[in-house]
């Protein structure tokens, strides 16, 4: 960050998250433990892209920073999801 841009986050925020974190891991648990048929998967990737998020935005403070890292962040993700999709591709059809 440079000069006057700086954002503090409050400890109060840093503990809200961190107990929102292990609210969704401990929903992941019992998700998994739960027949939902084809929907497990689909809710499981869901809880996991919401903590994915939280843990970007707030603890590694890239919704502070500037624009290009943003950019970068967004081809990473969409190579993943491209990589994920072509797998699930590769599984399907064989």
């Amino acid at each position: 960050m440079s000069g006057n841009n700086k954002h503090h986050i409050s400890y109060g925020t840093y503990i809200l998250v961190w107990a929102a974190l292990i609210a969704f891991t401990s929903i992941t648990v019992t998700i998994a433990g739960v027949n939902l048929g084809r929907y497990t998967l689909f809710i499981a990737l869901a809880i996991a892209a919401i903590k994915s998020a939280l843990v970007i935005n707030i603890f590694m403070h890239i919704k502070f920073d500037e624009p290009i890292f943003k950019v970068f962040l967004g081809i990473s993700g969409a190579t993943l999801f491209i990589i994920f999709l072509l797998t699930f591709f590769d599984y399907i059809y064989r």
